[in-house]
């Protein structure tokens, strides 16, 4: 849902929110989250510290 109101900014994030069920805060959150990982809480970090790092090859 999220990347989906991502994609539609251009609509307006509350009437987007109102129609997916969502509270607005909620996307704000998880929007200001993704952005600076030190507002998650201590489980999230560490299991991003847990999570390997992508491997990516240039072919």
């Amino acid at each position: 849902m999220i990347a989906f109101i991502e994609e539609n900014r251009d609509i307006g994030v509350e009437p987007l929110c109102k129609h997916l069920t969502i509270a607005p805060p909620t996307f704000d959150n998880h929007v200001a989250k993704r952005a600076n990982p030190d507002l998650l809480s201590d489980r999230p970090r560490r299991d991003n510290a847990l999570r390997p790092e992508p491997e990516i090859e240039r072919v």
